[in-house]
């Protein structure tokens, strides 16, 4: 049973962080420039492949479900679709998911990373000044989410020289004992990194040995050019059968290019989904039946998850040519973001209004998706984040004209 939230006896830092939108903020910034070329809108995650085919079959196969209020927990044949597609795509779980006990639909996985935090708070009534661990930068939900259940957030650098990982080993124990969850995006977004199988065990046992829970943003899994990333229920299952202290967050707008269809899901811990379950009955949104029976559809089928993926390969063949080594570049090993170092022209926000005035290409400051001082933002300052979202021929228009424009040599 979820028990109501409980007011932590110490007060938050007097400096409270600012919940605030990266694209109004940039929007902000450059209001007032005229770009000097045709725009390119590089700024916002929104997938540009299209929306797959059997979309609207699968839509129109059942309209009269928009009569019938949705039940929380979703469709049997839903929670099959994901528990199914779990255990294909990580093999090591065959057999291992529950649909009833270990799946939990979302209308989106932004809502559920934001409302997670709230069971994950009532669940440790007693833990007084309790804090949310944050890798910096991050998803600005997450934060939402920290603030919104009176959580102190305690942000995490994540640097270059650390993989782009928080530094598990430098975390306090006092703020350990005080933790109630961890985000952790792999991908991680911005920059692309992947949390492999030593990372991901050595922060369950902190899980478990702190009593907190892993919030596994795994919304970029499915977007990769190499390798397929690792996942956390993989690690998870090999330690617990129930995958105690670990949920993964995951949804269909990168994999299958359909943002606007606000369809994710929670899958994990049996004992926190329970309790998160009871909590989204009264107080999270369903997803409409017809919209189930869209993602099932979707769940089902990998050839439009293929195709897609074989875009991006083609994208970050052309930016590993263009961009070279410059800008400390480097291909990710997941994600459709690139993620390059402006120091040399005076950081993100400058490096940002200059690409605008003079290529006419919208990025976003690395400075806007992170928080705290430049310490504490680790290498973000420096940083711009470009989507390459939009089509080949324009992915390419758009790089060269960076290059271009900065006087740097393309090999």
């Amino acid at each position: 049973m979820t028990r109501a939230p409980h007011s932590p006896s110490q007060t938050q830092s007097r400096s409270q962080p600012v919940i605030s939108s990266p694209f109004a903020r940039t929007r902000a910034l450059l209001a007032d420039i005229k770009p000097g070329l045709e725009p390119i809108d590089m700024s916002i995650g929104e997938p540009r492949h299209g929306v797959p085919d059997l979309v609207a079959d699968a839509l129109n196969g059942n309209l009269q479900g928009f009569g019938k209020y949705p039940l929380i927990r979703g469709t049997r044949d839903f929670q099959q679709a994901i528990a199914d597609w779990i255990m294909k795509r990580y093999p090591a779980l065959a057999g291992r998911v529950d649909p009833a006990a270990h799946v939990l639909p979302l209308s989106g996985s932004r809502e559920g990373l934001f409302s997670a935090v709230f069971t994950a708070r009532a669940r440790q009534p007693d833990r007084d000044n309790p804090c949310v661990l944050i890798p910096n930068p991050f998803y600005q939900c997450y934060l939402a989410g920290a603030l919104s259940a009176q959580c102190q957030p305690v942000f995490l650098p994540t640097t270059r020289e650390g993989g782009f990982l928080p530094d598990l080993d430098s975390l306090d124990a006092q703020v350990l004992e005080r933790t109630i969850a961890f985000f952790l995006c792999s991908p991680s977004n911005p920059q692309g990194a992947v949390a492999d199988a030593a990372y991901w065990t050595r922060l369950i046992e902190l899980a478990e040995k702190h009593d907190f829970m892993i919030f596994a943003d795994e919304c970029y899994s499915e977007v990769y050019t190499r390798t397929p990333p690792l996942g956390s229920l993989e690690v998870s299952g090999q330690r617990s059968a129930d995958f105690r202290h670990v949920v993964a967050f995951n949804s269909l707008s990168k994999r299958s290019n359909v943002p606007g269809l606000r369809s994710g899901f929670v899958a994990g811990d049996a004992d926190f989904i329970a309790d998160y379950a009871e909590f989204r009955n009264v107080a999270g949104p369903q997803i409409p039946v017809p919209l189930q029976d869209v993602s099932t559809a979707l769940w089902q089928d990998e050839a439009h998850v293929d195709a897609s993926r074989q875009q991006y390969v083609e994208k970050f063949n052309a930016a590993d040519a263009i961009l070279d080594r410059n800008f400390d570049y480097s291909r990710p090993e997941g994600g459709f973001f690139l993620w390059l170092n402006m120091r040399e022209l005076g950081g993100s926000e400058q490096a940002v209004v200059r690409i605008w005035e003079e290529c006419g290409i919208k990025t976003i400051p690395g400075a806007y998706l992170a928080q705290g001082t430049a310490a504490e933002k680790g290498d973000s300052p420096d940083y711009v984040r470009i989507a390459l979202v939009q089509d080949l021929a324009t992915t390419e228009n758009a790089l060269k004209r960076i290059v271009k424009s900065l006087g740097l040599k393309q090999s």
